[in-house]
């Protein structure tokens, strides 16, 4: 019987997983290529055989997914895995038709297919949109788990943007120098850094089945830290989901967010300090309906700034995580909320824009007042660099979770803006965790 020929579609992160779990080693299917969206730089290179495994000896070939017509022509494809998270439904129902209309079935991999279970226990922070809040949320809970004489290992979803995959199989991050040797982005500094900072050993890359392996040998307890709104990729014991009522709606309209909702064991409502009343309310009675089990927890990321004399009155660049206000759609994040706060005077960035920063507000046409920290290469990093310094400003605030400056020259004086994780009431996430770590008798 000859192998049904498949084309996995993603973004350098779940399709790379599912292939690893469902597809790598199964004679029943051939993977004839990878097609590549959302992130930029990563179309174009070759899934390699140090990964691909025994029946792809020269690797499997990433294209962008606008190629998928002429792709499923030339190789006679028979099924497309849609392998990519943060898609609104009116999207996923476009995928679906166009790969139908292509003449291909289309897939979209659950979690029985796709979770690998764990030797330890495992908890597992996870939303329903990106810029939601897990990383504040990881962190929080990490350091809960320390606090209570728990070592946790802290595994990362994937970002592997750099060229050669082959360096990014198992990466482990204990000192910040290793985020030079992995020659990390932006993004992956902006979650790896605070981890580090914490004292909690960090895994990320490409296998996660041998990145499971070495992080259970050092381990009491796995605590995946989810990206996007992706669902785990262990099997968690403990589900704990962001939900933003900044986006009213969106936890049960995008995909695969709503799937967290579903499986969640604990949902967190996040930003409620500065969001309406009304938002909080109809998020939470969206919760209750898809998933009246699960325990709620009111939450607030209530914003520090540095030094409020540098921008109030003053006119500013505001500087966000990049994740959150690109393919999260939010028009702002905690850096713009702190500046008006502050009383400063937002500029748009959008004059200032250099090299592929240009492009990045031409993609997401939603953004005025703030600037994405873009930087998925050293190319992309100098533009980042060239537009802030470019600004007629007095100051930038810089509302990522990392200290960017240290990162890249910024000529203008700066401020950072800082948030954590604060449960609002009872219960809270020390109970939720001291029940989780008496369940599996972790002490």
């Amino acid at each position: 019987m000859s192998r049904k020929k498949v084309i996995i579609m993603g973004a350098a992160g779940r399709d790379f997983h599912n292939f690893n779990v469902f597809f790598r080693d199964n004679e029943d299917y051939e993977v004839v290529a990878f097609t590549a969206e959302q992130i930029p730089g990563i179309e174009d290179r070759m899934y390699p055989p140090e990964l691909s495994g025994k029946l792809y000896p020269e690797g499997i070939k990433i294209y962008p997914e606008e190629n998928l017509p002429e792709l499923i022509e030339k190789f006679e494809v028979e099924q497309c895995i849609l392998a990519y998270s943060d898609l609104p439904y009116d999207t996923v129902g476009e995928k679906i038709a166009w790969v139908n209309s292509l003449g291909a079935d289309i897939r979209l991999m659950g979690t029985k297919t796709t979770m690998i279970e764990s030797k330890k226990p495992v908890v597992a922070v996870c939303a329903v949109r990106t810029g939601c809040g897990k990383s504040q949320t990881s962190r929080r809970v990490n350091q809960i788990l320390v606090d209570m004489g728990v070592k946790p290992v802290n595994i990362r979803h994937p970002m592997p943007y750099d060229p050669d995959l082959t360096t990014q199989i198992a990466q482990r991050y204990e000192k910040l120098e290793d985020m030079d040797r992995y020659n990390c982005t932006i993004e992956e500094r902006e979650e790896y850094e605070p981890m580090i900072n914490m004292g909690v050993i960090l895994y990320a890359g490409v296998d996660y089945g041998k990145i499971l392996e070495q992080a259970e040998e050092e381990a009491d307890v796995i605590t995946w830290d989810g990206g996007n709104n992706d669902f785990p990729f262990y099997k968690p014991d403990l589900l704990i989901v962001l939900v933003d009522p900044h986006r009213p709606g969106h936890e049960i309209s995008y995909y695969p967010g709503e799937t967290n909702l579903r499986m969640a064991d604990v949902v967190i409502i996040n930003k409620v300090e500065t969001a309406d009343y009304e938002n909080v309310e109809e998020v939470r009675e969206n919760v209750m309906e898809v998933n009246p089990e699960a325990i709620i927890i009111d939450a607030a990321s209530p914003l520090v700034i540095e030094d409020i004399s540098k921008i109030k009155g003053k006119r500013v660049i505001v500087v966000e995580d990049g994740p959150t206000v690109t393919h999260g759609d939010m028009p702002y994040g905690a850096g713009y909320i702190a500046a008006r706060k502050a009383g400063a005077i937002i500029v748009d960035p959008r004059p200032y824009a250099k090299g592929s920063i240009i492009e990045t507000f031409q993609k997401y046409d939603h953004l005025e007042d703030v600037l994405p920290a873009m930087g998925y290469g050293k190319e992309q990093m100098k533009d980042l660099e060239n537009t802030i310094n470019e600004a007629d400003v007095d100051a930038i605030v810089i509302g990522t979770p990392i200290d960017l400056a240290k990162l890249i020259k910024i000529k203008t004086p700066s401020v950072r803006v800082k948030y954590n994780l604060q449960e609002i009431g009872k219960p809270d996430l020390e109970d939720v965790l001291a029940e989780f770590i008496e369940k599996h008798k972790l002490k």
